[in-house]
C-alpha cells in the first residue's frame, strides 16, 4: 500500500550544517564540577582532620596558671627570705600594675607590636614573615604572637609544622574570646621560660639580676625580653655578644613602636649589666638559697630540713600544684647557729672521741621548729637523724621517771638510797660504780643515779612511767620492764624534744611544726599553720618542781657543760650502754633544743658521755640563739634553793648514817632499798 502521507521522519535525509555541541558539553562540565568538589570537599576534609584532629582544649582559666608545670617548691624561713629552691624556679605571679611599664613594653616590642590589636592572629605579619622567608630562602621570621606563644608554652609542643601552627592559630583566637588583653599578657609574662631554670618574670629577674621585677631598668627588661627567643643559648653568661646583640635589637624595637625615646635607648645600651649568673653567682647563690657564706661552714645540712617539710607538705595538702612557696617556721640565724655548732664540735671533737655524726632540734615554745640538724652532711647521708632516727636516750629518759614519781606523790626531798640492787635477775648499776647511800630524789636526778631511778620507777609503776612517756609525746613503742627506766627503749630526738618541751610549757602540751605557710605561685593560700593549741598534760605545780630538778642538774650534777652565764637552763644528760648514744635535752624561758651525738653504725665511741660532747653543742647553739635576748627566768627554778630545809638535811643526814650501818651488817650481806626504805 502506497504512503498517503509522503516520507517517515527515519526516511529523512542527515543534516549537513554545523553540530551543536554545547548539549554534551555543558553535562560533562557539570559532572567534572561536581566531581572536583566533592574531591576538594574530600581533600579539605582530609586536611581539616589532619590540622584539628586531636585539637587539644583549652583549660580552665585558673588550670592555664599550672599547665605543663615541673614539681617545684620555693622553701622561705619565718622571715620570707629565700632557703633554697627545689625543682625548676616559677617564682612568684607578678601584676602588670606592679611592673614598670618599661617592662611590660620591652615584650610587647620585640614579640608583638599588634599585640593590642589583633584576635590572636597577625595575618599581616604572618604574610610579612613569608614574603621575608621567601625573599632569604630559610625562616627568618616568625608571624607568632604573644598569644600564639602562649598556646604553644602551655598546651603545644614546639614541633615547627603546619599542623602546629594551624592548631596554634586556632587556639589563640579562642583564647583571646576568653581572657582580656591583660590577662594574657600576664599569663605570658610569669609562665614564659627564660632559661638557667627560670620561669616567669619574677624567677629571671631574680635569677640573673638578682632582683625584684618592680625594680627592673631598662636595660634589664630589654635583656629579658630578648631571652624567651632562645633561653638555652641566651641564658648562657659565656654568650656576652650575642646577648648585647640580642638586647640592642629589643631596644630599637621599642623605639620603634614609640615606648621609649631614643636617648633612653643609648643610655640602656650603655648600662653595665651585672648578671647574677656571672661575676655575682656567689653572691647570689648565698642570697637566694640561703647557702653558707665564707664565714659559715661549707656543708650542706639544711637538705634534711627540706626533706623533712616536703614530707610534711605531702601529708597536708592531697595532690599539691606543681609551683609551691613553702614558709617555713626555721629562723635563718638560728639555723645558722645550730651548725656551726655541730660543725665545730664533731670536726674538732668528734675525730678523738670516736663520734661522727650529730642531730640537734631548736624549737620555740609555740613548738615551732627554728633549727634542725639531720646529720654532719646531706651530700653524704640523707637519712635525719633528728626524726628518723631510734636510738637509746640512756639517763635522758630519766625525766618521765621522776615526772611519774612526782605524780605518784613524791616530792624533790624523798629520800631514796643509791646502793648495788636487784630487781628480778636485773642488777643496774651506777656509772663508776660507786654509790652514795641515803639521797633526796633531787640529788639522785642531778647526778643520774642509776639504782634510785629504777628503784622510785618499780615503785611508782612501770606502766605509769611510760604512759605518762606517751601522754608528754614519746611516740615510739615503749616497754614496761625495768630497765625502760634507764632509757632501753628506743626514741627520737625530735619526740624527746618536744616531751621536755611539757614541761617549759609548764605542763602544757608541745606539737612540734615546721610549716608555716604553703602557698602557689600566684599568692593563693593553700594552708596556714593554725593558733597552736597546748592542752594540759602535767600538773603546773611538778612542772615546776621538775623543772627545778632539772635545773640543779645543770648547776651541780652531769649537766654542767650547759650553763649559760644569766640564763636559766634546766635539763638532762643522757648515755646509752657502751657509749653508743649521748644526748642532752634542755631548755630555757625562750627555746627548748636537744643533741644526739653517735655513730650510724651503732658502735661503741670513746667514753662520750651526755655530759660532754652533746652538752657542748647544746651550749653552744643555744647560746647563738639567745643571743641579743634579756635573759629570763624558768618558772620553777628558784626552787632549788628550799629543795632542802634544815630538818631536812637533818633527817637526810640520819638515813645516811642508818644507811651505812645496815650495809656493814654480816660479811657479803647488802640490804635493798626497799628493805632499807621498810626499816
Amino acid at each position: 500500500m502506497a504512503n498517503p502521507t509522503g516520507p517517515k521522519d527515519d526516511d529523512r535525509a542527515p543534516e549537513t550544517g554545523p553540530r551543536d555541541w554545547t548539549r554534551y558539553i555543558v553535562p560533562v562540565g557539570l559532572r567534572a564540577i561536581a566531581v572536583l568538589g566533592a574531591i576538594g570537599l574530600a581533600t579539605s576534609a582530609l586536611l581539616w582532620n589532619t590540622m584539628f584532629a586531636q585539637l587539644p582544649k583549652l583549660p580552665a582559666d585558673e588550670a592555664l596558671w599550672e599547665m605543663d608545670r615541673q614539681p617545684a617548691i620555693e622553701f622561705l624561713d619565718a622571715s620570707g627570705r629565700t632557703i633554697a629552691i627545689r625543682g625548676p624556679r616559677y617564682g612568684r605571679a607578678a601584676s602588670l600594675a606592679e611592673l614598670p611599664p618599661h617592662v611590660v613594653n620591652a615584650f610587647i616590642a620585640v614579640e608583638d607590636k599588634r599585640f593590642l590589636a589583633h584576635d590572636g592572629v597577625d595575618y599581616s605579619a604572618i604574610i610579612r614573615a613569608l614574603l621575608e622567608n621567601i625573599r632569604a630562602g630559610y625562616t627568618v621570621q616568625g608571624g607568632s604572637t604573644i598569644t600564639q606563644q602562649l598556646v604553644k608554652n602551655l598546651v603545644l609542643t614546639s614541633d615547627q609544622t603546619l599542623r602546629r601552627k594551624a592548631q596554634e592559630a586556632r587556639l589563640a583566637i579562642e583564647l583571646e574570646q576568653r581572657l582580656t588583653k591583660d590577662e594574657i599578657l600576664e599569663l605570658y609574662l610569669n609562665t614564659t621560660y627564660f632559661g638557667a631554670s627560670a620561669y616567669g618574670i619574677d624567677a629571671a629577674a631574680k635569677v640573673f639580676f638578682n632582683t625584684d621585677p618592680r625594680e627592673l631598668s631598662v636595660a634589664q627588661a630589654a635583656f629579658l625580653a630578648s631571652v624567651p627567643k632562645a633561653p638555652s643559648r641566651f641564658a648562657r653568661p659565656e654568650a656576652s655578644a650575642a646577648l648585647k646583640q640580642r638586647q640592642l635589637y629589643v631596644l630599637d624595637q621599642m623605639v620603634e613602636a614609640g615606648f621609649i625615646s631614643t636617648s633612653q635607648a643609648d643610655a640602656a645600651a650603655t648600662a653595665d649589666l651585672a648578671f647574677a649568673t656571672a661575676e655575682t653567682a656567689a653572691d647570689t647563690a648565698n642570697d637566694e638559697t640561703g647557702a653558707p657564706e665564707d664565714d659559715e661552714p661549707n656543708i650542706d645540712f639544711r637538705g634534711h630540713v627540706l626533706d623533712f617539710a616536703a614530707q610534711q607538705i605531702a601529708e597536708m595538702i592531697d595532690d599539691p600544684p606543681p609551683d609551691l612557696i613553702v614558709q617555713l617556721t626555721l629562723d635563718l640565724e638560728l639555723q645558722t647557729g645550730a651548725e656551726a655548732a655541730v660543725s665545730e664540735r664533731i670536726s674538732t671533737l668528734g675525730p678523738d672521741r670516736g663520734a661522727s655524726e650529730a642531730a640537734a632540734i631548736l624549737m620555740d615554745r609555740s613548738g615551732a621548729i627554728r633549727a634542725m640538724i639531720g646529720g654532719v652532711d646531706y651530700e653524704t647521708s640523707q637519712f635525719n637523724r633528728a626524726v628518723q632516727a631510734r636510738r637509746q636516750p640512756g639517763s635522758a629518759f630519766k625525766m618521765f621517771v621522776f615526772a611519774a614519781a612526782l605524780e605518784a606523790g613524791m616530792s624533790p626531798r624523798t629520800i631514796r638510797y643509791d646502793e648495788p640492787i636487784r630487781i628480778g635477775d636485773w642488777r643496774p648499776r651506777n656509772y663508776g660504780r660507786e654509790y652514795r647511800g641515803a639521797v633526796t630524789l633531787a640529788e639522785a636526778l642531778a647526778e643520774s643515779l642509776n639504782t634510785v631511778s629504777a628503784t622510785i620507777g618499780v615503785e611508782t609503776g612501770l606502766e605509769n612511767v611510760t604512759d605518762l612517756a606517751r601522754r608528754f609525746g614519746i611516740q615510739t613503742q615503749l616497754h614496761n620492764y625495768p630497765s625502760v627506766t634507764l632509757g632501753s627503749d628506743e626514741v627520737t630526738l625530735i619526740d624527746m624534744t618536744a616531751a621536755y618541751g611539757v614541761l617549759a610549757l609548764g605542763g602544757r602540751q608541745m606539737a612540734p611544726s615546721i610549716i608555716q605557710e604553703i602557698r602557689n605561685s600566684r599568692g593563693e593560700v593553700l594552708y596556714a599553720r593554725p593558733e597552736v593549741e597546748q592542752p594540759r598534760v602535767y600538773d603546773e605545780d611538778l612542772a615546776r618542781a621538775m623543772t627545778g630538778m632539772l635545773t640543779r642538774v645543770v648547776i651541780q650534777g652531769t649537766g654542767r657543760a650547759a650553763q649559760i652565764p644569766e640564763w636559766d637552763v634546766a635539763g638532762k644528760t643522757g648515755t646509752s650502754q657502751d657509749w653508743r648514744d649521748a644526748w642532752f635535752i634542755g631548755y630555757t624561758s625562750e627555746y627548748v633544743g636537744g643533741v644526739w651525738v653517735g655513730n650510724d653504725d651503732d658502735t661503741s665511741m670513746e667514753r662520750v658521755t651526755g655530759g660532754e660532747l652533746p652538752t657542748l653543742i647544746w651550749r653552744d647553739m643555744m647560746a647563738a640563739a639567745l643571743e641579743g635576748k634579756e635573759p629570763g627566768e624558768l618558772d620553777g627554778a628558784e626552787s632549788l634553793e628550799v629543795f632542802m630545809t634544815n630538818a631536812d638535811m637533818e633527817r637526810l643526814n640520819f638515813y645516811r648514817e642508818l644507811s651505812g650501818a645496815f650495809r656493814s651488817i654480816g660479811p657479803g650481806r647488802q640490804r635493798t632499798a626497799r628493805e632499807l626504805s621498810e626499816l
